[in-house]
């Protein structure tokens, strides 16, 4: 009998079908994002040069995958980006162990290079920035699926992977530092209220 009977495909799994239940985060819980983030780091140390090869997304949709992350949430002066906090890492890993993140990703990526063939005959990556913005533009809205059906499919995703990519984030050493948490650590003086004036 194996010493641990719980395989990293069924934490994977399990975490991947979680649901927010009370946290901040959109689609998976706090310890859960971390756990993630964590067998990412160490998946990441037995590799030469530290590369994450993606498990579930080929190449082209990974490279997608990871523009609209940068697209989501880029890097500013105040700190690095969903791509630099590993967001396209997370949402790939979750991915490969859930059918249901699958269908709605992968089937997502598929409408929008499809969608964007059929608008501007290239695919999503091939697409001038402003093509990339007005494609996005249609699909950040839920209201624009309502007046246009046909868009249905893209709002879905991309409201998905918005969130996933915001869970990657904020959960990542970039994004709890963006947010400037310090958790529970002790302080030297504690300022307290002013007194009041006589």
């Amino acid at each position: 009998m194996a010493l641990n009977p719980i395989s990293r495909r069924d934490v994977l799994r399990t975490l991947a079908m979680g649901a927010a239940g009370g946290s901040v985060l959109q689609i998976i819980p706090l310890q859960a994002a971390e756990h993630v983030h964590s067998l990412l780091t160490q998946e990441k140390a037995r590799t030469p040069g530290g590369k994450y090869k993606p498990k579930f997304f080929t190449a082209h949709q990974y490279k997608t995958l990871t523009t609209l992350c940068d697209l989501i949430i880029p890097a500013d002066d105040h700190s690095g980006g969903a791509v630099e906090a590993g967001a396209p890492e997370f949402i790939d890993l979750l991915t490969s162990e859930n059918k249901d993140y699958q269908l709605a990703l992968g089937g997502g990526l598929m409408w929008l290079d499809s969608t964007c063939s059929d608008r501007f005959g290239h695919t999503f990556l091939d697409c001038t920035s402003a093509q990339k913005k007005e494609m996005l533009d249609q699909i950040a809205f839920r209201k624009n699926a309502i007046a246009d059906p046909t868009l249905s499919q893209g709002v879905n995703f991309f409201a998905f992977l918005r969130n996933l990519t915001t869970d990657g984030f904020y959960t990542s050493a970039i994004g709890i530092k963006d947010l400037q948490y310090i958790g529970n650590t002790a302080l030297k003086e504690f300022p307290g209220c002013p007194a009041p004036e006589a």
